[in-house]
């Protein structure tokens, strides 16, 4: 394994939360400093002027259109949330949590101390009962970017959201032990979970109608069945499996245990079983064709729909308002992740529900539990309290201007657009001026044609592209295919695993030969998977620290 440093492009020249490594060069009528810190990654968008009128031009790749604090899944639609929108709670350069964002906090970080400040404080209470109180307080003065008031009624419903029985998006804080956050979800359920755990000979249509059942089982029987057999067929033109070996292909694709005359219909039902009948999430599963294109969208739309099964519980009784910018939240038990839960951006009440149907006292959140539609129909235009708002995504590119509300001051640079790049054009297009910061892949190769731009300067640093390393957050394996290595025919004979564990102790061994080789002296070698950058990586002076290999 490797911890690898990427050339990192990131880049404010004023106090921002997200930020890039970048290669910075000359745009194309005026000389551009680089800048870079921080280890996210942002994108901006060529354009000819370049920083001239005041435009910063920055690279990313993977822009899904998903630009929502509670649906952004791509690491490029996620930093443009993180340059629209403020986090409740931040954290610092090591990762440890701030706590005090109101009157700062200090920390130091490799000699130098560092002043942290965010729009709330949290007061973490472990209770004699083995509860955990987290009370809250912000801010205020905050104002979101079109110039509503922040308060804790946004931020109640942005929880609401997030833990709403028909939320699918990446966020995980339903799955903290909130107190009466189980009953409140449990009280409802999703209509394509409740269809297919009823079966398709089902006669009770006491909460779903002949209809519905019927046009959910069509499209499984033929949309989702297309769709597993596409995976199947990609398996057996790869060589993973025979033709018409469901079972084999399924267990090359991760999904082992289907029978031996198992179907492609079969296989499509333990994918969905998988991610809990959520039909967006098992696009993840893919073989080419959306599951969208091949189930009719109204079916689709079962996923998101809520539906209660029985008598409802409207409101989590760990949630508490305790006044307008003050609220607790309690857990069943101490979680050492719930805090880091709290780092949530906070999304406007009134832009992403309906003020109308926010009634605390009523336990009303701002949206009828189990549906999300109004939260879902802004999803590709944020709004937020960030540095930057978003002007538009056009073709390719996003348009963000510096926003004058933002509770640090406003940006000095006053327009990012970050464009879509290719990896192959994150270097040429720094050195055509086109981009202004880049994140281009690290290795020597990569040295090598900044050196060679820059007139053969070798330390990458010169009067076309200057260059700063950023550790990466991620680490590089190695791994084999079973069916590709093994002795004879059987993958999972003790012959085969032997001869696979053989092979990869060798390699284990001579990591470093190719990493060097590669990487040089930017990437080391670590012993477990984890990467350096994160607080809980294990340290070489750690009791019990020790090399992959050497246990069995």
């Amino acid at each position: 394994m490797k911890n690898t440093k990427q050339v990192l492009a990131l880049a404010m020249a004023v106090a921002m939360a997200a930020g890039l490594l970048a290669g910075c060069g000359s745009s194309a009528s005026s000389s551009a400093e680089s800048v870079a810190s921080g280890e996210a990654t942002s994108e901006a968008a060529a354009t000819d002027t370049g920083s001239s009128d005041g435009t910063l031009v920055l690279a990313d790749t993977g822009f899904e259109g998903k630009f929502s604090p509670f649906f952004a899944a791509s690491s490029a639609d996620q930093h443009v949330i993180d340059l629209t929108n403020i986090a409740l709670l931040g954290a610092d350069r090591k990762g440890e949590m701030i706590l005090k964002g109101i009157e700062g906090e200090t920390r130091e970080y490799n000699g130098t101390d560092y002043t942290y400040y965010g729009p709330a404080d949290c007061e973490v209470t472990e209770n004699a009962d083995g509860t955990v109180t987290y009370a809250i307080n912000m801010r205020d003065d905050l104002v979101f970017s079109d110039g509503t008031p922040i308060t804790i009624d946004d931020v109640i419903f942005n929880l609401y959201v997030y833990m709403d029985p028909t939320y699918d998006g990446s966020a995980t804080l339903y799955s903290m032990p909130i107190a009466g956050l189980d009953d409140y979800r449990n009280s409802m359920t999703t209509l394509s979970k409740l269809i297919a755990e009823a079966g398709e000979d089902n006669t009770d249509n006491s909460l779903f109608t002949a209809e519905q059942q019927k046009a959910f089982w069509d499209a499984v029987n033929e949309g989702g069945t297309a769709f597993a057999q596409e995976i199947v067929d990609t398996c057996v033109a790869a060589g993973y499996a025979d033709e018409g070996n469901v079972a084999a292909a399924a267990s090359a694709w991760g999904f082992d245990g289907l029978a031996a005359d198992a179907t492609a219909k079969d296989f499509f039902l333990a994918i969905a079983e998988k991610y809990d009948w959520n039909f967006a999430s098992m696009e993840a599963e893919t073989a080419g064709s959306a599951l969208s294109d091949l189930i009719p969208a109204d079916v689709y739309a079962y996923s998101t729909t809520g539906v209660a099964t029985g008598a409802d519980v409207d409101t989590v009784s760990g949630i508490v308002k305790t006044g307008d910018y003050s609220m607790t939240i309690t857990t069943t038990e101490l979680s050492n992740s719930m805090i880091y839960q709290l780092q949530l951006p906070i999304a406007s009440l009134d832009y992403y529900g309906d003020r109308s149907l926010y009634d605390y006292d009523n336990h009303s959140y701002g949206f009828k539990k189990g549906d999300l539609s109004k939260v879902r129909s802004v999803t590709s235009a944020p709004m937020g309290a960030g540095v930057y708002t978003f002007n538009k995504y056009s073709d390719g590119v996003i348009y963000l201007d510096a926003n004058p509300n933002y509770y640090e001051g406003e940006a000095l640079i006053k327009h990012v657009n970050m464009k879509e790049t290719q990896e192959a054009d994150k270097i040429t297009g720094v050195q055509a001026g086109t981009i202004d910061i880049s994140d281009p892949s690290y290795s020597l190769e990569a040295a090598n044609q900044i050196a060679t731009i820059n007139g053969g300067n070798s330390d990458l640093d010169g009067s076309v592209i200057t260059t700063r390393l950023k550790d990466f957050r991620g680490y590089g394996y190695i791994a084999l295919s079973a069916e590709n290595v093994k002795v004879g025919n059987d993958p999972a004979s003790e012959e085969s695993k032997d001869l696979r564990k053989a092979i990869m102790t060798v390699i284990a061994a001579y990591r470093d030969e190719g990493i060097n080789s590669y990487y040089g002296d930017t990437a080391t070698i670590i012993n477990y998977p984890m990467s350096n950058t994160s607080w809980a990586a294990p340290s070489v002076t750690d009791d019990g620290y020790k090399i992959a290999y050497s246990t069995d």
